[in-house]
């Protein structure tokens, strides 16, 4: 009885005693952010990052980026709270995408916020591991085997699926969630064309998918850690496995457990004769190829074909709900009497393809992209940047940008894109364009990711008219966007849809 008591006591005194040590540690935490970041620094840009004051007059953080770097002669600010530079200036970003492409890694400090998630996959690599990475996705994703299997699977999925769904929400009469439809349809095809595995998340039931539900958590919470002032906040949180970071390392362990059944799956199945990408790596890699190198291709794959996919998808039919006349050309454009969209009509879409780079200028996927600089640099406007800080380049802002587009960089104009008396297609330099990178980083999957939103975009125009309920409805309302890796709509987007009555 007594040993028991005072082992109670002993249990109690450590108990309070790490209570102890983890508040003190919290404390010193803020302490530092104050006296390193606040009283250093009291410009307007910093207190308003701060205060939030910036969102009495903006509707998202990239909106007031945008109108910070629009005021700028240069066309970049300093955030000196954040330790970041951030620029929409097309010479900066090619200094930094490729002319210096070496000082300017994404860097340790990136690949410690995102680590937990993507680990070592592409997207948060540098060096040797990157381009390993890069070279053996640069010959898969360019074989026309895989282009010619995806391109299968994405019609499948559209013909069985998606329209299918799109029917039935018609014919009830029902409001449907846009950007949920887009997110299901995106992962369950990316699965196929990566995994050669079928998840079934679109369906009219709507079924709950675990692995797409912890994806989701896992991504817009690892994004919460970048907008921290400090890394500090974060790790102590971590550290001390309380809110946000509790709640990520419960979503990030759900991720890592369904993506190693996938994998077990995959190899269960077999992989010498699959036409799926994660077969293709699992059998060029060969020893290589552990579980860990594999969970984090997976994840990177998920992050890459699914959510970049879907947010282009949902801005892409806002936008078109507030221009009928867009989706009345995109109708004029395709081949009459019903007869089917093949691989090579989508090609010649070059009216189409404008009005998807313009929904993509105006709202790309992923709203910016951070550096890091190795050593002390001066980038092509003037702007110093010293050795360790972030550098922002921002493609939201970049599309509002009257130096790159003009006076009109507001207002949804694909034929801004077109060129010529037969209106073909002119793309912009990557550089005042950088919605899919550029350089030596520019994303491998570009073809095959313009492919299935020019799929879907073109059967669903023919098929039918999308009309946004709700405060996104307005002509001149700006969508607000969820803190996340990808940009989705906050609430998402809620639509009727009606059958297009052909004549």
């Amino acid at each position: 009885m007594d040993a028991a008591m005072e082992l109670s006591w002993a249990a109690r005194c450590s108990a309070m005693a790490f209570f102890g040590f983890s508040f003190c540690l919290a404390a010193l935490g803020v302490v530092l952010l104050l006296v390193r970041r606040w009283p250093w620094c009291s410009c307007h840009v910093c207190r308003a990052y701060l205060t939030g004051s910036w969102a009495r007059d903006f509707a998202n953080l990239g909106d007031w980026y945008a109108h910070l770097l629009r005021e700028s002669p240069t066309g970049t600010v300093h955030v000196h709270v954040l330790g970041c530079t951030v620029t929409a200036n097309p010479a900066n970003v090619e200094y930094m995408l490729r002319t210096n492409f070496d000082n300017f890694p994404k860097g340790r400090p990136f690949a410690a916020l995102l680590g937990d998630l993507l680990g070592g996959g592409i997207f948060n690599v540098d060096g040797d591991a990157w381009r390993r990475q890069r070279k053996m996705a640069s010959l898969e994703l360019g074989s026309v085997a895989v282009r010619s299997y995806a391109y299968k699977i994405i019609a499948q999925e559209v013909e069985a699926r998606l329209l299918p769904v799109l029917a039935g929400a018609a014919d009830d009469g029902a409001v449907v969630d846009l950007q949920d439809v887009f997110r299901r349809f995106a992962f369950d095809t990316i699965c196929k064309i990566s995994f050669g595995l079928d998840p079934g998340c679109l369906e009219r039931e709507m079924p709950v998918s675990k692995f797409a539900d912890a994806f989701d958590t896992a991504t817009r919470l690892t994004a919460v850690r970048g907008a921290a002032a400090s890394p500090l906040l974060w790790k102590a949180k971590r550290l001390l496995n309380v809110g946000s970071e509790r709640e990520l390392k419960k979503a990030i362990k759900l991720v890592d457990e369904l993506a190693a059944a996938m994998i077990r799956e995959r190899r269960k199945l077999g992989v010498a004769d699959s036409h799926d990408l994660l077969s293709r790596f699992m059998a060029s890699a060969g020893d290589v190829a552990d579980d860990k190198y594999l969970r984090d291709i997976v994840v990177s794959f998920l992050l890459a074909g699914r959510d970049t996919v879907s947010s282009a998808l949902t801005t892409l039919f806002m936008l078109l709900s507030k221009n009928p006349a867009v989706a009345a050309a995109m109708r004029a454009e395709l081949p009459g009497g019903g007869a089917p969209v093949t691989y090579e009509h989508l090609k010649g879409l070059h009216y189409t393809h404008a009005v998807l780079y313009e929904n993509m200028r105006l709202f790309p996927p992923v709203q910016f992209d951070s550096k890091f600089c190795a050593a002390a640099d001066v980038l092509p406007d003037g702007t110093y940047v010293s050795g360790g800080a972030r550098v922002m380049y921002h493609p939201y802002a970049m599309g509002r940008m009257p130096s790159i587009w003009g006076a009109d960089h507001g207002a949804f104009r694909p034929d801004r894109w077109l060129t010529g008396p037969g209106g073909s297609f002119a793309p912009e330099s990557l550089y005042r364009y950088p919605v899919f990178q550029a350089g030596l980083r520019v994303c491998l999957g570009k073809e095959l990711a313009v492919t299935e939103m020019k799929a879907v975009a073109v059967a669903m125009v023919r098929a039918f008219d999308v009309e946004v309920v709700g405060e996104n409805g307005g002509a001149a309302c700006a969508p607000k966007f969820v803190s996340g890796l990808t940009a989705s709509i906050r609430g998402g987007l809620p639509v009727r849809i009606r059958r297009v009555i052909r004549y």
